[in-house]
């Protein structure tokens, strides 16, 4: 968690093992507003690779949000793997 606050302000991509665990963290920086969310659309295991695919979605039409900076990010947890893993 230290890790991405440290980065949340700027678009950020980063993996981690703790545990036994793989941790896939990915946030899209600051946005002016709250209603913000990340989609996971996609993650899937290839031969070489783990591939995930989000999306960044805006506060929906009349949606009422806040006038706060905030820092829409994923983060999933996975039994650890150890292969490359990439984002689109």
């Amino acid at each position: 968690a230290a890790r991405i606050e440290e980065k949340r302000s700027e678009p950020f991509f980063m993996t981690y093992g703790d545990q036994g665990f793989l941790y896939i963290a990915k946030g899209y920086g600051e946005r002016p507003t709250s209603g913000y969310s990340v989609e996971v659309n996609d993650l899937y295991e290839t031969e070489d690779a783990l591939h995930i695919h989000t999306s960044l979605l805006g506060p929906e039409n009349g949606e009422e949000t806040k006038d706060a900076a905030t820092f829409p990010y994923v983060v999933i947890q996975l039994e650890y793997i150890e292969k490359e893993v990439l984002s689109d």
